[in-house]
């Protein structure tokens, strides 16, 4: 997915094959937004600068687990139907990218 972390920079992963190839089409619908995603998740994945396009998910959405771990659930609005759901390892300084669609998620409507 992405070249090696440098610096204070966030590394990224992928959680599922899934969000892979999601990510892939996102890319390839949207080459400008999915380049700005992956430079504010690189740069500062719990931002809330900008609440309108990147957010911590709530309720039963608020935490997801990856490889037997629990975190923090946050999606990024990638176009106004393309998302991307990520987990954040603070300590490692991880995101797991688990979710990646051209398509918003039903499991918000």
């Amino acid at each position: 997915m992405a070249p090696p972390s440098v610096g204070e920079e966030w590394r990224l992963k992928f959680g599922s094959n899934e969000a892979a190839k999601g990510w892939g089409e996102l890319c390839a619908e949207a080459p400008g937004n999915a380049r700005r995603c992956f430079e504010v998740l690189r740069a500062d994945p719990l931002s809330y600068a900008d609440r309108d396009r990147q957010h911590r998910l709530r309720g039963r959405l608020a935490t997801a687990t990856v490889g037997g771990r629990t975190y923090p659930q946050w999606e990024y609005e990638v176009t106004a139907g393309g998302r991307v759901r990520y987990l954040v390892d603070e300590p490692r300084r991880t995101v797991h990218l688990v979710y990646a669609s051209t398509r918003h998620p039903k499991d918000t409507e």
